[in-house]
């Protein structure tokens, strides 16, 4: 499992897109959780940890891994 903070998310929508960015790389089995509150997403898989932190990138928020 890899856990991601997350900066920047401050609604739903915006966790969604996380979440859809998150689900689309390589390696990933499944987003187990992406919390507003808590500003983070955990992920189950063997995907590259810098993978997952551009996907986030891309979408516009702030990440790195826990």
């Amino acid at each position: 499992m890899v856990e991601l903070k997350i900066e920047g998310m401050s609604c739903g929508h915006c966790a969604e897109a996380v979440r859809k960015a998150l689900a689309a790389v390589h390696g990933v089995r499944e987003v187990t959780e992406v919390s507003v509150e808590q500003g983070s997403a955990r992920i189950e898989g063997d995907a590259d940890p810098k993978l997952l932190i551009a996907a986030v990138e891309e979408e516009g928020y702030k990440a790195w891994e826990k």
